[in-house]
């Protein structure tokens, strides 16, 4: 499942309680050692919320979980924050490569899902395979850091056993090749399995043969963002995300100019909006085509009803939403419209957040 399929999940559900534990984390040893502590502490917390609020016995499952969810966390996959999420009903644990304010828990009839709308709206999400006949692994990426690595029924694969067996072949190069192109089939085909459950698509870490060959046998080699060439002496997880981000980062950018040109465009035909209210609004009643946000703008306000806010600094009122831009992105993106978060000034042209509206 995606971050973007457990947002929708997520989102949509009610239940009493719903405990949401976010944390600040590191990605590096040893200063990852310390998020073990601060994560041990806040379920503590938790645990004892729930026990005060609710009834130690009326949360048998779901204290349960609580003592248990510390055991599930590899703390060597840490990127930037850590977000637990759990009911009765649900389990999930995301990592995120946007910090949080402060490590916090958050006991409601619904999860906080403030960090994850910002993690499916700023980040891109991706499979890193590194790809040698010695072993296949693949990994679940965000932006530059793996966040874990997929064991399923078919990852990871161990030695090639596609070798010649046959001495009067030995010297035969297409036979070589012939076995070399039977493996990566089988690679090939258990990389699309994956891609038709998530959508996600794959950067490669290999020989530039190997993906020629990759690519000659692919059943869909659209879901194959590219390769970077594989070093046998850096395959830690740190190197390799390193790799696949640099092409990733290249395709966002395109994306991102894209997107601004066409915002350009429509700008000549009276479809875009700049007000945030206007924004605001349009996102709700499902009209937003097209939103495009400066990755440096935020906007904190008060909700005055179910569609108008006033603007704010004081992020401690109730009623605040500390930044409506997440808010207004979740309302574009759950209504099949699409959402660019961009660090390129040419948008300040037009405006920090600016809407392509379909009507």
């Amino acid at each position: 499942m995606t971050n973007r399929q457990k947002l929708d999940k997520l989102a949509s559900e009610k239940n009493t309680p719903c405990v949401t534990v976010s944390l600040n984390t590191h990605r590096t040893h040893p200063d990852n050692a310390q998020d073990a502590v601060q994560l041990k502490n806040l379920l503590k917390e938790a645990e004892k919320r729930v026990v005060s609020e609710f009834g130690e016995k009326p949360s048998e499952q779901l204290l349960k979980r609580l003592s248990e969810i510390e055991s599930e966390i590899n703390v060597n996959y840490n990127l930037d924050s850590l977000h637990i999420y759990l009911s009765n009903d649900t389990k999930e644990i995301i990592k995120s490569n946007w910090p949080v304010k402060e490590n916090s828990v958050h006991i409601s009839d619904t999860f906080n899902v403030r960090s994850l709308i910002k993690l499916c709206n700023r980040s891109e999400e991706y499979y890193t395979l590194l790809l040698s006949q010695s072993g296949v692994n693949i990994y679940n990426t965000i932006n530059d850091g793996i966040i874990d690595e997929i064991k399923n029924d078919d990852f990871p694969f161990s030695e090639s056993q596609h070798f010649n067996t046959n001495p009067e072949k030995t010297s035969d190069s297409k036979h070589h090749d012939d076995l070399v192109r039977e493996f990566l089939n089988k690679v090939d085909k258990a990389v699309v399995r994956l891609n038709n459950e998530t959508g996600l698509k794959c950067v490669v870490i290999c020989t530039e043969d190997n993906y020629s060959r990759l690519m000659q046998v692919a059943d869909k080699p659209s879901i194959y963002i590219g390769y970077s060439s594989i070093d046998y002496n850096n395959t830690a997880g740190h190197n390799i995300a390193k790799q696949g981000w640099e092409l990733v980062e290249k395709l966002q950018h395109d994306r991102r100019a894209d997107a601004i040109e066409e915002i350009k465009e429509a700008g000549s035909q009276s479809t875009i909006l700049t007000d945030l209210q206007e924004i605001f609004q349009a996102s709700v009643d499902g009209r937003g085509d097209l939103l495009i946000v400066h990755q440096d703008f935020s906007q904190p306000v008060l909700m005055t009803s179910d569609r108008t806010f006033e603007i704010t600094d004081d992020r401690t009122k109730v009623n605040v939403i500390e930044d409506i831009t997440s808010n207004i992105a979740w309302e574009v993106l759950s209504k099949k419209g699409r959402v660019f978060f961009t660090a390129q000034d040419e948008i300040k042209e037009i405006g920090d957040i600016v809407l392509k509206t379909r009507y």
